[in-house]
């Protein structure tokens, strides 16, 4: 019996994971419990194990007296003195007790409560254990499968491998090595439960860590991972060192280190690239295998942009029902708008956009037509006016006769305001019929300045064609124009 005790506590020692202190500490209580169930108290019992756990034993301290008032804490100088020669009123006495004396009812109880505080001590003990292992890699072996989740043995404890951490490519069989990431630990009625996954960024991150001896010092840094599990993966990677390569570094000499993680993931493709702090080269990255021409951002508040790319790489942009642009767009957190050069040629871009336009198919600026609306300064009831007259672009309103202008319903002073400022946003190049006269020669027309806005007139002039002031010319000998 004692051995079976001894091996009892050794075994919740080394298997359960429990603690010796914590064990034996439940023991003692179960039996300090029982003695107080028999005697009304426990104050003055003491349980010892001997040696190796291979018994134990009770003992009730009474205290010697010349006249008992209670057999429970005392006992008398005679009866003392009986047991132990020279014993005196005030000493102690350990008098040992049988357990057997306990009542049946008391024992039976003990024993339950042993159990029960063992259980719980081991279920605690486990989730502890678990719970800061959340985030590492672990292996367990292909146990049973229940509702398409397959339960996994870690060892100490059974795992839970849920369908929706599966991956879609993977298929498992009994006996199967299955290598995943804890990701929750929960406690349960009979024990905690062990979440895994294998679809977890994460996970990728923790497989990097165990092949690309850089990520793992922090040479190299992951600054993000975003993935479609079983179809692709995108890593955007950084060095610290200016000598190291974070692409290379992770691909590794002849792609050995990529070629092993994508093994890991059962073939799910992988794009390892480079992070940028730029958002067009970062976009520009985020984008591969795809070559992108251009990256234009339509509006970095709202983090917009349109990524042009030739049209044999518009379907590898996209990627197969749009997965390449939608990680891309995850990668970077940004709206990302793909278009051929074509596309982005026709797209109803306005201002600086149609520059950008202008600029990427070598257009010249020149050739721009510039919209009222997209001046600044210009009020919007002024804009709608001039439409409602059929003058929507800046070349419609320089055309526009002084009757036409009229007609649109705007004063003398709203139509001097909108020519300054066609005049100060649009360069404004004449063309005649015929070679133009040049400065200096015969028929030359003199060029002066405005005395209001400053631009260029001539004396055939009555009103200056930026701010619509009235011009009045004088000559050397005082004749008027």
């Amino acid at each position: 019996m004692a051995s079976e005790m001894a091996e009892a506590i050794r075994q919740l020692i080394n298997e359960k994971g429990i603690s010796e202190d914590l064990v034996i500490k439940t023991i003692e209580d179960a039996l300090l419990a029982a003695y107080k169930k028999k005697y009304g108290t426990n104050e003055n019992a003491v349980v010892r194990f001997k040696d190796g756990y291979e018994g134990v034993d009770v003992y009730a301290k009474k205290t010697i007296v010349e006249e008992v008032d209670d057999p429970v804490l005392e006992i008398s100088l005679e009866e003392a003195q009986e047991m132990a020669e020279g014993a005196e009123v005030g000493d102690i006495l350990e008098l040992p007790v049988d357990p057997r004396e306990f009542d049946l009812q008391s024992v039976m109880l003990a024993k339950q409560t042993t159990r029960q505080n063992l259980r719980e001590i081991s279920r605690d003990t486990l989730y502890a254990e678990y719970k800061s292992k959340v985030g590492e890699i672990i292996i367990g072996y292909y146990q049973r499968e229940k509702n398409n989740n397959i339960f996994v043995d870690l060892g100490k404890i059974e795992g839970i491998f849920p369908k929706k951490y599966q991956s879609p490519r993977e298929s498992y069989h009994m006996g199967d090595r299955i290598k995943a990431m804890i990701v929750e630990v929960e406690k349960g009625r009979t024990g905690p439960a062990v979440i895994l996954s294998r679809t977890h960024a994460e996970f990728v991150r923790k497989i990097l860590e165990l092949e690309v001896p850089e990520i793992y010092d922090k040479t190299v840094e992951v600054f993000k991972i975003v993935r479609e599990p079983g179809y692709r993966t995108k890593i955007a990677v950084l060095s610290h060192r200016e000598d190291i390569d974070p692409v290379g570094a992770c691909v590794g000499l002849k792609g050995i280190r990529i070629q092993a993680i994508i093994r890991e993931l059962e073939g799910e493709k992988v794009d390892i690239l480079k992070y940028e702090v730029d958002p067009k080269r970062f976009i520009r990255n985020a984008l591969s295998p795809a070559e992108v021409r251009d990256v234009h951002i339509l509006d970095e508040a709202k983090h917009i942009a349109i990524a042009v790319v030739p049209e044999s790489q518009f379907s590898v942009a996209i990627g197969k029902q749009g997965l390449n642009v939608r990680l891309a767009n995850r990668l970077c957190d940004w709206n990302i708008d793909v278009k051929t050069e074509e596309q982005f040629r026709e797209m109803d871009l306005s201002g600086e956009y149609k520059r950008a336009v202008s600029e990427l198919f070598g257009e010249s600026s020149e050739e721009e037509i510039f919209r009222l609306a997209d001046l600044p300064e210009l009020e919007p009831a002024w804009v709608e006016a001039l439409a409602a007259a059929g003058i929507v672009t800046v070349e419609d309103f320089l055309e526009a006769a002084e009757e036409r202008l009229a007609g649109a319903g705007l004063d003398e002073t709203s139509l001097a305001r909108i020519r300054r400022v066609v005049s100060e946003n649009v360069e404004i190049i004449e063309e005649e019929e015929g070679q133009e006269p040049v400065a200096g020669e015969e028929g030359a027309a003199e060029v002066y300045e405005c005395p209001d806005c400053g631009a260029a007139v001539t004396p055939d002039m009555t009103r200056c064609p930026s701010c619509g002031v009235e011009l009045s010319f004088e000559y050397e000998d005082g004749e008027e124009a």
